[in-house]
């Protein structure tokens, strides 16, 4: 388990990058979605903790997407140690979930590098002018508690950042598996 790291501060700029989605050929590319809020969600195929959360996070961001939020999934994970997170897998777990975003796959690591990203799930969310307004936990519940999964800490950033407002500047930070670092990969800091 690994609690996501604050490296990438509030009001930095959303990094640029241009990854392939799972299993295709297609490319997502940020540069595309510049001017609308954004939310970038590092997660995986086999992590207990994206499990957990992962309808109600498919649920939740087909809402917002209507309303102008652009939304995109990360996998990091090396998939030569965890077979379950190869991208020829992504598009079978994002129907799963229902997740109607983009469900990319950083082969070479440098865009979850890049985020500070250390864990799955890992939030980041941008406002239309490209800056980081939540960087936190998308609620209280875990895998092995009685709390429900409603996103309680995401939806009331997203409302915020929706209408033109800053989130809490207090924001819980997430917890989940630690990202799968091909071997000699890993960030220095970790």
């Amino acid at each position: 388990m690994a609690t996501t790291a604050k490296d990438l501060p509030l009001g930095s700029p959303i990094p640029d990058f241009c990854l392939p989605v799972g299993g295709r050929a297609e490319r997502w590319c940020l540069a595309d979605h510049r001017g609308q809020p954004t939310l970038v969600i590092f997660i995986c195929n086999h992590c207990p903790y994206v499990l957990h959360i992962s309808r109600k996070l498919g649920e939740l961001t087909a809402q917002w997407m209507p309303q102008g939020l652009t939304v995109v999934g990360i996998n990091s994970n090396d998939p030569e140690q965890y077979p379950d997170d190869a991208p020829e897998k992504m598009p079978a777990e994002a129907t799963r979930a229902g997740y109607a975003f983009p469900y990319l796959f950083d082969a070479e690591q440098t865009v979850a590098k890049v985020f500070h990203a250390v864990c799955t799930p890992d939030i980041f969310l941008f406002d239309k002018a490209g800056r980081l307004a939540y960087h936190g936990q998308f609620d209280d519940s875990r895998p092995k508690n009685e709390l429900p999964t409603d996103g309680k800490d995401l939806r009331a950033a997203v409302a915020a950042v929706l209408a033109g407002r800053l989130p809490p500047a207090e924001q819980k930070p997430g917890i989940g598996c630690s990202i799968k670092w091909r071997p000699g990969n890993a960030p220095e800091d970790l």
